[in-house]
């Protein structure tokens, strides 16, 4: 039998050339399929994000007011009666005060004022804060109320309780399909109570004590109706030496997410009797008032 004769190079190269054909046309299937369900991929991972969270209203505050020219000057001769008496050129100085070193007149300013004298001295101070929460869930309101209630906790007068939501469930002592009575339902973050009755002479838990105290004389450290949306007085009696007493008298408020802080203080010298409560409370109350309109401008 005749063989066929043997041709190299061309066999081998077809045969190359064959699955290099091969590999192309199935890589390329390989691409065209990834390619295509790339977008169904995506469409997966989107259904799976949920809603978008909505952002928290930002404060009506964006600007502060400049904090040394806030305060009239016929408030700060009745609040610096000392500055009478004094040269003209120093009189001037002392009601002119002197603005705080802040680095940002957006977010926080303030303002010192000061009058000496020999047997009396006087220090205003105005302390203006803008809080801005950075977190999209917090409005400004909710993180200036933070800011607030920290200040009033650490002067050591209490939060007062804000009102129980209404209750939904069924009312005490009406009966279920099964006979048993079924109970209130209790409202979120109030404590449950018991059946248990306090101990003798003690108030029932949740009671409020009622009338003043064999002490009060209504001008404590106290929480302020009518001034800004919450507001307190804090009254400080210290001594600064043998026969020298001194009283600082704060009021704090604040209206959406700003935060004004009055201190008054006054410091007598060779006088055994303290500085008037009930005068400086007053003087400090009419100054936060002016304030506060002037933020409702």
């Amino acid at each position: 039998m005749q063989r066929k004769r043997y041709a190299p190079g061309r066999t081998g190269s077809t045969a190359r050339t064959a699955v290099v054909l091969a590999l192309g046309l199935g890589l390329g299937a390989g691409l065209t399929a990834c390619s295509a369900g790339t977008p169904a991929d995506d469409i997966a991972v989107d259904a799976k994000a949920g809603p978008a969270v909505p952002v928290a209203p930002p404060g009506r505050y964006r600007t502060l007011f400049e904090p040394c020219g806030a305060v009239p000057q016929a408030s700060l001769k009745d609040l610096l009666p000392g500055a009478a008496a004094l040269p003209d050129a120093e009189r001037d100085k002392a009601y002119r005060g002197v603005a705080a070193v802040t680095y940002d007149t957006d977010r926080r300013v303030g303002c010192t004022w000061k009058a000496d004298t020999p047997d009396i001295s006087h220090r205003l101070s105005l302390d203006i804060e803008r809080v801005v929460s950075y977190d999209a869930a917090v409005s400004d309101d909710d993180r200036a109320q933070e800011v607030y209630v920290r200040k009033q906790l650490a002067a050591g007068i209490p939060v007062p309780p804000t009102a129980p939501p209404t209750p939904t469930g069924t009312a005490t002592g009406t009966p279920s399909a099964t006979g048993a009575p079924t109970t209130t339902a209790t409202p979120p973050g109030k404590p449950t109570t018991t059946g248990t009755p306090p101990a003798s002479g003690a108030p029932a838990t949740g009671t409020t004590a009622t009338g003043p105290t064999p002490t009060s004389t209504g001008l404590e450290p106290r929480v302020l109706d009518g001034l800004g949306e919450v507001a307190y007085i804090d009254d400080v009696l210290g001594t600064a030496g043998a026969n020298s007493h001194q009283r600082v008298v704060s009021v704090v408020f604040r209206t959406s997410n700003v935060i004004v802080t009055v201190s008054y203080r006054e410091q007598t010298a060779g006088s055994t009797e303290a500085p008037d409560s009930a005068e400086l409370q007053e003087k400090a109350r009419n100054l936060a008032r002016q304030l506060a309109e002037r933020l409702e401008e």
